[in-house]
């Protein structure tokens, strides 16, 4: 089992921004890949970025050149930097692991931006 706990979330203003952390409770580098999601309201969750266990990354069209995905393996945590926010990019953020088969989810934490 792996918990994962996200941190960071709140209210900006758009061109604010914020950076999201997912603490987990196994070494992140034990995992094949974590990423972040989000889901807005009426909306399907949707893939904003991957980190693999060699560190490539990988990001959705939406947020590529405004968003970074990092790890620290001291901290055992995973990073969402979000720069040039939209109101678009309100939603609940989830932090994801896969680890030898199976998918971890956090609590998420909000992201609202204002206009």
């Amino acid at each position: 089992q792996v918990q994962l706990v996200e941190s960071g979330g709140g209210l900006v203003q758009a061109g604010g921004s914020l950076r999201l952390a997912c603490i987990a409770s196994k070494n992140i580098f034990t995992m094949n890949s974590m990423a972040w999601h989000r889901q807005a309201p009426g909306m399907q969750r949707e893939l904003v970025a991957t980190i693999n266990s060699g560190g490539a990354t990988n990001y959705a069209d939406s947020v590529k050149g405004r968003f970074t995905i990092s790890r620290d393996a001291a901290e055992n945590t995973v990073y969402l930097h979000m720069n040039s926010l939209k109101p678009e990019d309100t939603a609940v953020y989830y932090c994801n692991a896969q680890r030898w088969g199976g998918h971890y989810w956090g609590q998420g934490t909000q992201v609202t931006v204002s206009s």
